[in-house]
């Protein structure tokens, strides 16, 4: 099973869509609560090459970017080989 990490923010609705999609899939995933400022949001944009945006979904260390990014995975047919790990 593939480590999946997401950082996110309260009442966001991209995270709230990407955090649904990837239950669906039923996979676990490690959420972070990061708001603007936080140690947490700088280790996103650090982690995804300059992102500043939430959610940030990294797949085995892989940054594959946000809720539309992982929608679009999944649409194509790739998200779930990914999530196999």
């Amino acid at each position: 099973m593939a480590k999946i990490e997401i950082y996110t923010t309260d009442f966001c609705p991209y995270c709230s869509r990407a955090k649904a999609l990837l239950e669906k899939k039923g996979v676990t995933y490690q959420e972070f609560d990061s708001p603007h400022g936080s140690d947490a949001r700088r280790r996103a944009i650090e982690n995804s090459g300059g992102r500043t945006t939430v959610p940030q979904i990294f797949i085995n260390g892989k940054s594959i970017g946000g809720s539309d990014d992982l929608v679009a995975l999944d649409r194509a047919g790739k998200l779930d080989a990914l999530l196999a790990g």
